[in-house]
């Protein structure tokens, strides 16, 4: 069998496996809907958008859809849709799964941007979803592999390209026993930029073509805001307390945070841990948990000030920036728990000293720079994290010399929006002309 026949019948079977499993689960999409807002992982007034009904009007001109997950992949891609307005006058839909994601994007888009829920990958959402808006263009960001979506994008003839490309060693294994199915869904993908070198040999290995990168647009991303008040406010409340921030946290980072905090409390009383979790509605269970291991605590989305507490909880949306403002160290979640690491750049810019786990498979390059640099240090568990912040709480100044180069890191990997966007350019190009012979 030829190796364009294997590539074929993957990408096939791929795609006959998702539309099975559709149709097996048609019964129980409504209810599992439902059982999401109820959650709150669903906006219960745009339910219809994940059916793949619009919200909004199309805009008249040429449109391009970006696609990310969630909010960190989302507001890595705001530069690249910038330019895609400013430089290039199209229109962007953007789209994205999470409620946070929407609620934040909502506001952070410039004019001509709008927002919507990504359809789900069900071959009725899709086509009701592109009848509607008719891209000209298409943006994937990082690691969303949409069997039904890719192949209509292919169906219609869409330019289409993915930015932060992701390929994580375990998907990487499970496409490989798919023979050349990544390939043939990606097939169309031109350019394929890569988010880290990493990411770039596994999809090389399996045979995605017009590679680019890496380039890592979350070094343009710009810093995350903050109130001054706000943290003006905080400052005056703590004093001079020492205090460190776990941010972006996921389960069980707590737990290694609250333990390392147990173990420096001997040496300092007074000491504030501060956790920012992830997912801000884990809240009510973090303080729990936090109340169970006998510490005081208070949290940020009741309005009240960390005053003397132990332990305060930051479950707001959009105050990162204010955390790693006020705080000197930070540890950097995603990295102890096994989800590959979150964003190292925004408290390398932020004038933190950054502490981080051993799963970086997501930030690989920028953390083996900030490693290089002198800019961050590797834990593995509460007592290397207690460890690593006695050492900073003791010396102050050396955590001022990491944050210091953590600084000059993130300096220098500015400017891949030009480059990124200038990669793009044929796509946007081919956009264009496709708009015009509409």
């Amino acid at each position: 069998m030829s190796s364009q026949m294997v590539t074929f019948s993957g990408a096939s079977a791929v795609l006959l496996a998702s539309r099975m499993a559709w149709a097996a689960a048609t019964p129980a999409v409504g209810p599992v809907l439902r059982a999401r807002v109820r959650s709150g992982r669903e906006d219960p007034d745009r339910l219809g958008e994940r059916l793949g009904y619009p919200s909004v009007a199309r805009p008249l001109g040429p449109l391009c859809w970006v696609h990310a997950a969630s909010l960190g992949e989302a507001r890595s891609v705001e530069p690249i849709i910038r330019r895609l307005v400013d430089d290039h006058g199209m229109d962007v839909l953007m789209t994205t799964v999470t409620v946070t994601s929407a609620r934040v994007m909502a506001q952070a888009l410039p004019p001509r941007a709008r927002h919507q829920f990504a359809p789900l990958d069900r071959r009725s959402a899709v086509d009701r979803f592109l009848e509607h808006w008719r891209p000209d263009c298409a943006l994937r960001v990082e690691s969303e592999i949409w069997p039904e979506t890719l192949s209509a994008l292919t169906r219609r003839r869409i330019p289409r390209a993915i930015v932060q490309a992701r390929l994580s060693a375990r998907s990487a294994t499970r496409w490989r026993w798919l023979g050349g199915a990544l390939r043939q869904l990606l097939d169309g993908f031109d350019p394929v930029i890569a988010q880290t070198t990493v990411d770039r040999k596994r999809l090389a290995n399996l045979g995605v073509a017009h590679l680019q990168g890496p380039f890592n647009l979350k070094a343009d991303a710009g810093v995350p805001e903050s109130d001054p008040a706000s943290l003006a406010a905080l400052r005056n409340d703590l004093g001079q307390r020492p205090l460190w921030l776990a941010a972006s946290t996921h389960p069980g980072e707590e737990t290694i945070a609250l333990d390392a905090h147990a173990r420096l409390s001997r040496r300092w009383p007074d000491l504030l841990t501060i956790l920012l979790p992830r997912h801000p509605d884990r809240g009510d269970s973090i303080e729990a948990q936090v109340r169970k291991c006998g510490l005081t605590v208070r949290r940020r989305s009741l309005g009240v000030m960390p005053g003397d507490a132990n332990v305060y909880v930051a479950d707001t949306l959009g105050e990162t920036g204010l955390f790693y403002r006020l705080a000197p160290v930070a540890l950097v979640g995603g990295t102890l728990a096994p989800r590959g690491g979150h964003n190292l750049l925004e408290p390398a810019q932020l004038d933190c000293a950054i502490l981080h786990g051993p799963d970086v498979a997501n930030v690989v390059d920028v953390a083996t720079e900030l490693k290089q640099a002198g800019a961050a240090t590797e834990v593995v568990d509460a007592d290397t994290l207690a460890g690593a912040l006695s050492h900073l709480l003791e010396q102050p100044a050396a955590a001022e010399r990491m944050a210091s180069a953590a600084k000059q890191v993130a300096a220098r990997s500015r400017g891949v929006t030009t480059q990124v966007t200038e990669l793009l350019g044929p796509m946007i190009a081919a956009a264009k002309v496709a708009h015009a012979r509409t």
